[in-house]
């Protein structure tokens, strides 16, 4: 079966989004940015959702991490919760 490790931040608009995501691309670095902004529990650790596979995350986020490339910054990505950023670490 397949699955993968990824990170996130999750924020409230698709703006906060894009400004994270602009810090990240400018080389700030993924997990100092998911502590000091993610809504999401994961924050507290950088991010980081562990190993999951496929139908464990809600449909838009399991598109861009089982088809999009490993290692690359994906978002906004809208879902029920909010815009995430999201990277995938690995995948097998």
């Amino acid at each position: 079966m397949a699955h993968a490790t990824a990170r996130h931040i999750l924020v409230d608009s698709e703006d906060a989004c894009n400004t994270l995501k602009a810090e990240i691309e400018n080389g700030a670095s993924f997990e100092s940015v998911a502590q000091a902004n993610s809504q999401c529990p994961s924050g507290a650790s950088g991010g980081d959702l562990g190993k999951f596979g496929p139908g464990q995350m809600v449909p838009e986020f399991d598109k861009v991490v089982f088809s999009g490339d490993v290692g690359v910054l994906y978002g906004p990505v809208k879902t029920q919760f909010g815009y995430h950023l999201l990277e995938v670490t690995s995948r097998g």
